[in-house]
C-alpha cells in the first residue's frame, strides 16, 4: 500500500514536497531530543561555523534540509525515469569519462550531503553503477528502498561479504561503483581517524577497493537547489592514495561548501557494538 502512495506523491513538483519536507525537518526537530542534540553538537564541534549566530543559522537551515530529503525521495525513488535528467544540470561529467579512459574502474563517494539518491540515480542511466547500501532492519523498509532504486543499469550490492565481492567484479570489469565515505561500519570493518575534529570510526573499504583495482575515485554531490528548481551535480577527482584520514579529510572539504545540506544529525560518532572505544587523540 505504502509505494503506491508514494508513487502518488511523486506526481507533485518538487517545490511541494521540499516545502512539506522543510516542516517535517521541524517535526522531528521538536519531537525527537536525541536528533536536536546531536544535531547542535555536531555543527558546534565541527568548526564549520563562524560564531553562535552563524551556528544557530545554520542549525536552521540543516532542520529544513533534512526534512526536504526525506519528502524528496517519493520523487527521486519513484518519480518517472526522464524526470531525473530533467532534474539534474552537470557541468563536470567530463571528470567521469576522463577516468573511465583509464579503464580501471570508478569509485564514486557521495557523502550524507544533498541529494545523494539522485546522484547514483544520474550515473546509472549513463553508464552501469554498482551501490553499496546497508539494508534496513525492517524487511518492508527495503522492499521500498529496493522498489525505488531499480532506475537505469544500477545495481544494489548490500554491505555483506556477497556485496563487497560485487564492487570488487564491478571495478575488475571497468565499471563504476558507489559508495557513502561517511557510513559507519561495523566493528571490524574500520578505523579510528579525525572527522571534523573528533575520531570517526570510518571504512577501510574504499582504500582496499582503491589499492586492490587501482581504480579512479571521484567526489559526487548534488546540491538542492532553492526553490525546488532541482540539483546541481558537482564532480570531483580525489587524488592520491585514501586512507580514511584522507578520505575523511576529502568528505570535509566538500561539505563545507555546503554545510547546512549535510545530515548533521546522523550518529556519525557512534562506536560500533564490539569495537573498542577511539583513543583520546588522533593524529
Amino acid at each position: 500500500m505504502l509505494i503506491p502512495f508514494l508513487q502518488c506523491c511523486a506526481r507533485m513538483p518538487l517545490a511541494g514536497l521540499h516545502f512539506f519536507g522543510a516542516g517535517l525537518g521541524w517535526l522531528v526537530y521538536a519531537l525527537s531530543p536525541t536528533w536536536r542534540r546531536r544535531c547542535r553538537e555536531n555543527l558546534r564541534a565541527s568548526g564549520v561555523c563562524a560564531g553562535d549566530a552563524d551556528c544557530r543559522r545554520l542549525v536552521h537551515a540543516t532542520v529544513a534540509e533534512s526534512g526536504k530529503s526525506i519528502t524528496e525521495l517519493c520523487k527521486v525513488w519513484f518519480g518517472r525515469d526522464d524526470e531525473i535528467a530533467q532534474l539534474v544540470s552537470c557541468d563536470d561529467w567530463a571528470v567521469v569519462e576522463t577516468a573511465q579512459r583509464a579503464g580501471k574502474g570508478v569509485i564514486f563517494l557521495t557523502p550524507h550531503l544533498g541529494c545523494f539518491e539522485i546522484s547514483a540515480l544520474y550515473g546509472a542511466q549513463r553508464l552501469p553503477l554498482t551501490v553499496l547500501y546497508r539494508p534496513p532492519k525492517r524487511a518492508a523498509l527495503e522492499t521500498i528502498m529496493q522498489a525505488g532504486r531499480a532506475h537505469g543499469r544500477i545495481t544494489l550490492a548490500p554491505a555483506t561479504l556477497k556485496g563487497v565481492r560485487l564492487l570488487y567484479k564491478a571495478l575488475q570489469r571497468g565499471e563504476a561503483i558507489g559508495v557513502l565515505p561517511d557510513q559507519a561500519p561495523g566493528v571490524g570493518e574500520g578505523e579510528w581517524a579525525d572527522f571534523f575534529g573528533r575520531p570517526a570510526y570510518t571504512m577501510t573499504l574504499v582504500t582496499r577497493l582503491q589499492q586492490t583495482t587501482g581504480a579512479a575515485v571521484i567526489m559526487a554531490f548534488a546540491e538542492r537547489l532553492p526553490r525546488g528548481r532541482g540539483y546541481h551535480l558537482h564532480l570531483q577527482t580525489v587524488t592520491g592514495p585514501l586512507d580514511p584520514s584522507a578520505m575523511n579529510r576529502a568528505v570535509e572539504a566538500i561539505v563545507r561548501t555546503c554545510p547546512a545540506q549535510y545530515l548533521w544529525g546522523y550518529n556519525r560518532y557512534k562506536v560500533p557494538a564490539g569495537a573498542e572505544p577511539p583513543p583520546a587523540v588522533i593524529r
